[in-house]
């Protein structure tokens, strides 16, 4: 009986090591897969500090070159939508079912404005009519260089376009809805104003991307995204709150008590009350003067410093209420 119990007992502590390689060889396995996405994003770390932090724009629109050419390398990897990037100085953000990857950042000029840069990395379910009487849907993979037109495009708030027509900005946050996807995004703009934006991001049947919806209910409004533009002085929240799915967002005004200053958002910022998108049938409506106090996120600052090189810090025109 003894011995039966120690012939089972040295059986479980193999089958535990067994069980115990099997799993170390698979990690090994699984990490050895991403050796090359590893040593990508070991040489786009090496190129942050010319792209985003040197002094001259000539440095830094080189380093972004050559930061394009190592995305360029591996953008049609489909296991960068499972990849844990961490890059401090570019923008990543993929929906909860990882079915596409939206990477972004900007490079600010010297003149105060900023030229935005990215890729759209997507896996889609793409149905095809084979026959009179069959259809067939396949999982498809695709990747998509942005192209900044933010220049040449009039009305940021009704363009539409897809990645080669794309109204550049840095995405810091996505929204899954019913049929898009809703983002949020932060335009430096120029050296008067910022822009903050709620951006929308749907897919045609046939898998192509495009940026800009009508899923927004606004009074004498019909706008494919919604733009705040405010001082570059001072900083605006816009954020999700998921618990009550909902935009918040500081609500603008000018500080200066003059009807003449309409439209001036050079002087406009938070007057410390707050708004709201909500989703009501599918479309985001305006609900105002909102409680927020118990909704603050650490993340309301994000984005707002441009990271222009030896920009000093400079006095807020208005006081920045932030509710406790």
């Amino acid at each position: 009986m003894l011995h039966f119990i120690n012939v089972m007992v040295k059986k479980s502590l193999l089958g535990a090591i067994l069980s115990a390689a099997m799993f170390t060889s698979a990690q090994q396995k699984a990490d050895t897969s991403f050796a090359a996405l590893r040593d990508a994003e070991a040489r786009i770390q090496a190129l942050q500090k010319k792209t985003f932090h040197s002094r001259s724009e000539t440095e830094r629109f080189e380093g972004n070159r050559e930061l394009l050419h190592e995305w360029d390398r591996i953008v049609n990897d489909k296991r960068l939508l499972s990849y844990d990037f961490r890059l401090k100085d570019i923008s990543i953000i993929r929906p909860p079912d990882n079915s596409f990857l939206l990477i972004t950042w900007n490079i600010p000029k010297d003149d105060g404005s900023h030229t935005f840069f990215g890729y759209l990395l997507s896996s889609r379910a793409i149905t095809r009519k084979k026959s009179l009487f069959r259809k067939e849907t396949t999982l498809e993979f695709s990747s998509y260089k942005l192209l900044d037109r933010s220049p040449t495009i009039r009305s940021p708030e009704n363009h539409v376009g897809g990645p080669d027509k794309w109204f550049g900005m840095l995405y810091t946050a996505v929204i899954p809805c019913d049929g898009y996807f809703t983002l949020i995004g932060w335009d430096g703009n120029t050296r008067l104003t910022t822009r903050k934006f709620v951006d929308v991001l749907s897919f045609r049947t046939n898998g192509d991307p495009v940026f800009g919806k009508d899923v927004f209910r606004i009074p004498r409004k019909n706008p494919r995204r919604y733009m705040f533009e405010y001082s570059s002085d001072v900083t605006m929240s816009v954020r999700y709150d998921e618990r009550s799915n909902r935009i918040i967002y500081s609500h603008l005004a000018s500080h200066r008590d003059d009807p003449l200053l309409e439209g001036q958002y050079q002087f406009y910022g938070p007057d410390g009350s707050y708004d709201a998108l909500v989703m009501r049938k599918d479309k985001w409506e305006i609900e105002e003067d909102i409680d927020a106090r118990n909704d603050r996120s650490k993340k309301d600052n994000e984005w707002n410093d441009p990271r222009r090189p030896g920009k000093k810090k400079q006095k807020k025109i208005m006081p920045d209420y932030r509710p406790n």
